[in-house]
């Protein structure tokens, strides 16, 4: 991939993240759909770690996204695998039995029972999943468990992403250091609904599996429902939160126990951090922007008008070519369908009100608009005027690269 081709805010280097304790991770190059870079993860996890997970809500999730639902269940996990190049998404039963064929080829390399391993697969969706090249890559990949670092294991389950995405964090759980680590990928097929892109979290915090599902949730609420780059949900969108407890701090059942404050903080501030890395390689980005809506009827009403605004394509191809055209914000928020004050309504631009009142600013000057419009970060805020609840969500703009790369995706 050439210079030009990775997004703006692809950073200049992989983030340092910390040691996760229990966590064992190997990537090879099996060939599924790639040649001569690593498409197959392998995670080892210590015995008795905690799970937990969010799936797409889509009609048509993919056979991984059926087989984790079921794992879930036990609450316990002892592995990942996550293939990219191959979604395995409407490939039918056989889809089905070569999630379980690959979760069944896992546990017996590590030794615990299959539902206790956890399978996804991202890239084109219709295909069948080649089985002879993951079913050989696994052995391969077991024998070089804990070689791969998190720059690695994110590179391998990377598709369309310009960069390989991680982020981490570290915290005390009853004076004990605990890690928390993750990564993710994720550039287009991007909107909320549970969760948008494939991403992986780990900690070494002793949390019991009900617990650690409602961090997970409510984080993921604050920020994995909250980004959009196309509106379109995946079949395959994952998000699995791993809880290996080999921090060694007394076990914690309760998500409201004040120990985890600092870990609750620390966890909601990877996902954020992973949320935004993935709208900010969305696929021909240029400007990575910032919605904010006040004055809504209450915190859910605000979060659909926010994305309407983020999901329109009039507001977005406005942004990429840098037109201070705020009627288009007016026109979404009318049709996101929920209850506004048109005489109340108020918008700014980069922190520079535009409309009052339901009107234009008397004497509204458009240039430090415009000139907010150049640059790589835009903000918007609008209030409609009814009531307390509120949201942010963050999108991406709207440019020709984004045809380019999905005209041409199987290719």
């Amino acid at each position: 991939m050439s210079a030009a081709d990775r997004s703006p805010f692809a950073p200049a280097a992989f983030p340092t993240l910390p040691a996760v304790g229990g966590l064992r991770m190997a990537a090879v190059a099996a060939g599924i759909r790639y040649r001569g870079r690593d498409d197959l993860l392998l995670v080892e996890l210590a015995e008795g770690t905690a799970a937990a997970g969010v799936f797409t809500r889509s009609q048509t999730a993919a056979s991984p996204v059926l087989w984790c639902r079921k794992a879930l269940a036990s609450g316990r996990a002892r592995g990942l695998v996550v293939n990219a190049g191959n979604a395995n998404a409407f490939t039918g039963r056989d889809g089905d039995a070569a999630s379980a064929q690959t979760a069944a080829a896992a546990a017996a390399l590590l030794g615990c029972p299959a539902d206790q391993v956890f399978v996804s697969s991202t890239g084109v969706i219709g295909e069948p999943l080649p089985m002879a090249p993951l079913l050989a890559g696994l052995p391969v990949a077991a024998a070089a468990a804990g070689s791969a670092s998190w720059e690695r294991a994110a590179r391998a389950i990377a598709t369309t992403d310009t960069f390989p995405k991680g982020a981490g964090a570290t915290c005390q759980i009853d004076g004990v250091d605990v890690a928390i680590g993750g990564i993710a990928k994720g550039a287009g097929m991007i909107a909320p609904d549970m969760a948008t892109m494939l991403v992986y979290l780990f900690t070494d915090a002793a949390i019991a599996p009900e617990a650690l599902q409602a961090l997970l949730t409510e984080g993921a609420n604050r920020s994995f429902n909250c980004i959009t780059v196309d509106s379109d949900t995946s079949t395959n969108d994952t998000v699995l939160l791993f809880a290996t407890g080999a921090a060694g701090h007394p076990p914690v059942a309760d998500p409201a126990d004040p120990r985890i404050a600092g870990f609750r903080v620390a966890l909601d501030a990877v996902m954020l951090d992973l949320a935004h890395q993935v709208v900010k390689d969305g696929e021909g980005i240029s400007k990575f922007i910032t919605i904010t809506v006040t004055g809504a009827n209450d915190d859910r009403a605000a979060r659909s008008i926010a994305l309407t605004i983020a999901n329109s394509p009039l507001v977005k191809t406005a942004i990429a070519g840098e037109d201070a055209n705020w009627g288009r914000i007016v026109m979404a928020v009318g049709k996101a369908g929920e209850r506004i004050d048109r005489d109340r309504l108020a918008i700014a631009i980069g922190g520079i009100p535009v409309a009052l009142h339901g009107a234009p600013v008397a004497g509204y000057d458009e240039t430090p608009v415009a000139a907010h419009m150049k640059g790589l970060e835009v903000g918007i805020a609008v209030d409609v005027g009814v009531g307390e609840g509120r949201a942010t969500v963050w999108t991406c703009d709207l440019t020709h690269g984004y045809i380019d790369i999905n005209a041409s995706y199987r290719s």
